[in-house]
């Protein structure tokens, strides 16, 4: 199966993207606070939209990267080592001004199902931080010059949703508890904060210095 990664490349991947997947953001709080007005369908509407727009996401970068690698190899590279700076400044962020976690103001309005699928779907689909996320984090796991690099890419962009779907999952079927968790210890968001960067930071880092050797 040409379109699988290296043993050790998906490791990297999948512990990259348990991270993400964990740290609170605007599609976090729209999906566990639409389970605390709403119920869990609502909760789970929200992150079926949110899901379909990485999708959308994983099939446009990939397909634009490949472009980019066949019409010159150089500009994929620079992409790449810009791709390590910005998951550097992704992880000092995380450290500086904290996770964003707070369904205390979510609308409190009912809303239909269509409606806060529509409503997910629009916070990643249009969110620039995701856009350039995918653009710079997808091509740090293939190679310059690799045949199969439009498969890989897709690939790794499905892995990301299909690792994502339990977490967030079982993440909406415990919605109380994590968001009173997350509201009444600012503890327990910074651990997380910290687990992000270390990950996202350590990562870069490595990919950097193997250029440099």
């Amino acid at each position: 199966m040409v379109f699988l990664p290296d043993l050790s490349v998906l490791i990297t991947f999948s512990v990259a993207v348990l991270a993400l997947t964990l740290t609170p953001g605007p599609d976090m709080t729209l999906f566990l606070g639409k389970t605390i007005v709403q119920g869990r369908m609502a909760g789970f509407a929200a992150f079926s939209g949110a899901i379909t727009g990485l999708l959308l996401h994983t099939f446009a970068v990939a397909l634009g990267l490949s472009a980019l690698l066949a019409a010159s190899a150089t500009a994929f590279t620079i992409l790449k080592i810009v791709g390590c700076l910005y998951l550097l400044w992704l992880a000092w962020d995380a450290l500086r001004n904290g996770s964003s976690f707070a369904p205390d103001q979510t609308e409190r309005k009912r809303e239909s199902i269509g409606s806060l699928y529509l409503k997910g779907l629009w916070i990643n689909l249009f969110n620039p931080k995701i856009i350039v996320f995918f653009v710079t984090f997808l091509p740090q796991f293939v190679r310059v010059g690799d045949p199969f690099a439009t498969q890989k890419l897709l690939f790794l962009g499905i892995l990301f949703v299909a690792i994502a779907i339990p977490i967030c999952a079982v993440l909406i079927l415990s919605a109380n508890r994590i968001a009173s968790l997350l509201m009444r210890s600012p503890k327990a968001t910074r651990i997380v904060d910290w687990v992000f960067a270390t990950v996202l930071g350590g990562f870069a880092i490595k990919l950097l210095l193997a250029r440099s050797s």
